[in-house]
């Protein structure tokens, strides 16, 4: 996999892996830690997990301008990696009000914008030697499958932690039940039918009969206690797998490139525009502001005009900065940055609207078959199977397919041997769906990377914009899925109104069908707009030219309130068709641009 690649590309991978495997344990449960523990309604929790997604992505603006400024790449990234360890410390003490729970959160928030877009400029820098500069979007692709395989095991360690606390409490999970001991508590759970069944609920997870109202509220009081504790658990882990990534890249750093500012000259001039002047970033506060102060006035929303703000704002400060011969380039990026707005908006519902989906919306068990793929054994025993099949039919090499044979035969077997041990109803959890994303991820990094391999040697390989341009459309389709598998499902609305504890659900099959789409999606957008930064990017704004895209994903992970907000106001399926449209449109708009975008490429 790194054949012909230089030895740094390495080290990102496992530094960047580890890493990712702490924040996707976090994500994974984050939403649904807030509201069991903290009793927020969908909007509330919405907002405070799109404001913390917006500030993972927007600081890394303030980390790019740092590293561009000194030049110190690989001390800026180190010390994010140490930032975002205090910050999944404080989010592993139980028993802590909201607001240093926020302050944590925006810890972690200030130590990934140090960490995130300066690791990828570093991987960039390792492939502007000519050496390796056609190797550049398959050395993004390797980089982003390190992302997911962290993330891939992420959502497994989460989930066994909060079951493992909670069975010793002697409790069993029910990811809906929060909701509802919150609903009893509070006096919002008046219909004798609703309390009836909260009481058959509670009776099964706790393996003893829960009868009356005074047996009822210790348990709605413990359950939710000892869910939200064990949340707690699973951020401590995700703090001790900052750990690993922390030594790793302390160990093996020096593998990545040290950027050097350019030599001065005899006047004492280093030959190099500063990044910034006082009228340029004048100009960009001057948006901030202004955007800020429309929003006020006119939507009474002076944080989300202070979000999208500060993009405009850095929009303005970019060009105003860049010279005549810097500005093709920098309006081709601006271009993609707007599409990739919308792609994250609507992508990132994974860990929001499509999480709620997973736990309001699908069956809570499933048969022996489905449960292979819920299941950590069972399912590392399959993608060896598959792994061994591959080696079997696609090496030439007898030894390979005769280890190919052998993972074949003997992991096809063990997972038989699970399958037969499986009863016929198994209980899956919510977080769990989070594992296809990143499992899809890997599994079809390689393929899509041989296709376009294939085109490549043909001469017919899409250029990076227009690979952008398709994965917009797929992950268009993506959605129609959500949409079709939602047409007879109950609102939301009905849902969280109380008076219900049990409703239609469906198959988990829509949802990974979805995702599966959407990962599609993924490969042809993210790791291709990431090479097309580092290739695209003027020399001197690198590190603020990552940062800027990560500025564009904030903007768009700052609109994920749209699906939070909607969520118990419209039916489900409308919800969808939402982010189908922003999808399309986005795929017109970069296709309208496109040969703009493929000259700068090209130049």
């Amino acid at each position: 996999m790194f054949k012909n690649h230089p030895k740094g590309l390495f080290v990102a991978f496992f530094a960047n892996m580890g890493e990712r495997f702490g924040f996707y344990t976090m994500m994974a449960i984050l939403v649904l830690f807030l509201q069991a523990k903290y009793n927020l309604s969908a909007e509330a929790a919405s907002g405070y997990y799109s404001w913390f997604y917006y500030a993972i992505y927007a600081l890394a603006l303030f980390g790019g301008i740092l590293a561009d400024s000194t030049s110190k790449y690989k001390l800026v990234i180190f010390f994010g990696i140490v930032v975002m360890f205090a910050g999944y410390a404080v989010l592993a003490v139980p028993g802590m009000p909201l607001i240093v729970t926020l302050i944590g959160l925006f810890v972690i928030a200030f130590g990934n914008g140090l960490f995130k877009g300066n690791l990828q400029a570093v991987v960039g820098q390792l492939y502007d030697d000519p050496k390796y500069s056609k190797m550049r979007d398959t050395a993004f692709m390797i980089f982003y499958m390190g992302i997911n395989v962290g993330a891939f095991f992420a959502p497994h360690a989460a989930t066994a932690i909060r079951d493992w606390f909670l069975k010793t409490q002697g409790f069993a999970h029910d990811g809906s039940l929060p909701a509802m001991c919150h609903a009893f508590l509070d006096g919002r759970m008046s219909d004798p039918a609703a309390i009836s069944g909260l009481e058959n609920l509670a009776s099964k997870v706790s393996n003893a009969t829960v009868a009356g109202a005074a047996q009822l509220k210790e348990f709605a009081a413990s359950y939710v206690s000892a869910f939200a504790r064990g949340y707690n658990y699973a951020f401590a882990l995700a703090a001790v797998a900052m750990i690993i990534s922390l030594v790793v890249y302390v160990i093996f750093n020096k593998h990545l490139p040290n950027k050097v500012k350019a030599a001065k000259n005899s006047a004492g001039e280093t030959g190099e525009r500063p990044i910034a002047n006082l009228p340029s970033l004048a100009i960009g506060l001057a948006f901030i502001a202004a955007t800020a102060a429309l929003f006020h006035f006119v939507f009474h929303q002076f944080a989300l005009g202070m979000a999208i703000g500060l993009f405009l704002g850095f929009i303005a400060f970019i060009f105003t900065t860049s010279v005549k011969e810097e500005k093709p380039r920098v309006v081709a990026l601006v271009l993609v940055f707007i599409v990739v707005i919308f792609f994250w908006m609507s992508f990132h519902q994974n860990g929001l609207t499509q999480t709620w989906f997973a736990r309001d919306y699908t069956v809570k068990e499933v048969g022996p078959a489905f449960n292979i793929f819920f299941n950590l054994n069972s399912m590392l025993a399959f993608i060896g199977c598959l792994a061994g099949l591959y080696l079997l039919f696609f090496k030439k090499k007898p030894l390979h397919r005769t280890i190919g044979l052998a993972m074949f035969a003997g992991l096809g077997a063990l997972v038989y041997y699970l399958y037969n041990g499986y009863l016929p109803s198994n209980p899956i959890a919510p977080e769990i769906f989070q594992q296809f994303n990143p499992l899809f991820i890997v599994a079809l990094t390689f393929p899509v990377m041989g296709i376009f391999a294939w085109l490549r040697k043909r001469n017919q390989e899409p250029s990076t914009p227009r690979k952008i341009g398709i994965g917009m459309v797929i992950a268009a389709v993506g959605f129609v899925i959500m949409l079709v598998g939602s047409l007879h499902l109950a609102a939301p609305k009905l849902v969280a109104s109380a008076s219900m504890t049990e409703w239609g659900r469906v198959s988990p099959s829509w949802l990974i069908s979805s995702y599966l789409i959407l990962t599609i999606a993924e490969l042809f957008l993210s790791p291709m707009g990431l090479s097309f930064v580092s290739k695209v990017s003027p020399v001197r704004f690198q590190g603020l030219m990552q940062g800027g895209w990560l500025l564009a994903t904030a903007t768009g992970n700052k609109l994920l309130f749209v699906g939070g907000y909607f969520w118990d106001k419209i039916e489900l399926w409308q919800l969808w068709a939402i982010f189908v449209i922003c999808c399309l449109l986005s795929a017109m708009f970069i296709f309208s641009i496109m040969k703009r975008l493929e000259r700068t490429t090209q130049s």
